[in-house]
């Protein structure tokens, strides 16, 4: 679907009422709007209302897109809508920041070359130098940003004026080794997604892996969320595993647990690219 002439998607959540999808059904086909994938959820818990849209206009139809948006806010103010339009021929844009790790970063990056990721790619943003010849072999900008306690609140706000200057809106952590600050998160908040290992026990500090070797795990885990100042506990958006056993030294679960970082940090990434993710309190809705 990336850049098809004519193709948008419309998302929208409101509190669940009857007559939500007779109204935005009838509203796009009244102005020559043909849809041509629709999901749907109520959730019973929340009492809120989901809904993801993908339209294009009719053959011979003009096209006003301004037109639809314009006349969509009475439909919106009738149900107490939060709703967005995108229009799929606009890649999002999307910032990366690492550290050491490359894993997360040549993945990506991979799968933006092979068309599976519809973005531009406004710079990469690290605290260490290790991957900026990854980022000028790609005709990437680059830009270093070291952080030490003394440093942190500076190079968080220079890291907010890249944001805005560059017009991003995904902030993705691939593998960024530094904790940001409640007041950055609150900033990035829904536009920030974070990877991280997932064990049961959880395994904090340093050397995970080899923690869960010890324990002797039989299950390695990632998953991928959005930023919140609560530390690896935000809305979740995305979760691999795979299944090891005794045989397993602790370097085979380092590179078992980069296999699942990378699936489940793209999976959650491309989600948000496609406008399928949706906030729900502390939890997602994802239209897959």
């Amino acid at each position: 679907m990336q850049h098809e002439k004519n193709h948008f998607i419309i998302k929208i959540t409101c509190p669940a009422v009857s007559g939500i999808v007779a109204a935005v059904t009838t509203y796009l086909a009244d102005n020559g709007c043909y849809i041509g994938e629709m999901a749907q959820f109520d959730d019973d818990f929340s009492g809120r209302f989901f809904m993801r849209a993908v339209f294009r206009f009719n053959d011979g139809h003009p096209g006003d897109i301004q037109q639809i948006k314009d006349g969509f806010t009475d439909v919106a103010q009738a149900f107490d809508m939060t709703w967005e339009l995108h229009d799929t021929r606009e890649p999002m844009r999307v910032l990366l920041m690492v550290s050491k790790f490359d894993h997360c970063l040549t993945d990506l990056l991979y799968r933006y070359h092979k068309g599976e990721m519809d973005m531009t790619i406004t710079a990469i943003v690290s605290n260490h130098l290790d991957l900026r010849p990854m980022a000028e072999r790609e005709g990437i900008r680059f830009i270093y940003l070291p952080v030490t306690k003394d440093t942190k609140a500076r190079q968080e706000a220079e890291l907010m004026k890249i944001v805005d200057d560059t017009g991003t809106e995904l902030v993705v952590l691939a593998r960024y080794m530094q904790i940001l600050s409640d007041d950055l998160c609150k900033q990035l908040s829904g536009r920030a997604i974070n990877i991280h290992h997932s064990f049961l026990p959880g395994f904090k500090g340093a050397k995970p892996y080899h923690q869960a070797y010890q324990r002797g795990v039989k299950l390695i885990g990632a998953t991928a969320h959005y930023v919140t100042s609560d530390l690896d506990e935000g809305p979740i958006i995305e979760q691999e595993v795979q299944r090891v056993d005794h045989v397993y030294l602790p370097d085979d679960l380092v590179a078992t647990g980069r296999d699942t970082e990378t699936v489940a940090l793209s999976k959650a990434v491309k989600y948000h690219l496609e406008h399928r993710v949706f906030l729900n309190q502390d939890r997602t809705v994802i239209f897959r």
